[in-house]
């Protein structure tokens, strides 16, 4: 069965399932100038298996959609973003003041 990436903006964060299971989240804090990524887990029975791939990828293609720079103080989006150059122009850099 397929993962499928849904955004659940009433819990701040998108999720991963396959079918009714929740595989993974992560969660994000959004404002008008500014998206950040503080957490993201994935069910150890689902791990090895892309789930937090397909949570980044999720999650900073919105970003990039709606025109937010990220700033990923998690790790693993942190790393990931360093993994894939593609998407280096998401990260929030040399700015000392966000305001919406």
């Amino acid at each position: 069965m397929e993962i499928v990436v849904t955004d659940a903006p009433e819990r701040t964060r998108f999720e991963a399932r396959q079918g009714d299971t929740l595989a993974g989240f992560a969660e994000y804090i959004r404002s008008g100038s500014l998206v950040v990524y503080p957490h993201t887990e994935v069910d150890p029975a689902f791990e090895g298996r892309g789930v937090g791939g397909a949570l980044a990828r999720a999650a900073l293609d919105d970003a990039r959609a709606r025109g937010l720079p990220v700033l990923a103080t998690c790790p693993f989006i942190a790393g990931w973003m360093g993994r894939h150059p593609d998407y280096a122009d998401l990260a929030y850099q040399n700015r000392s003041r966000v305001s919406d």
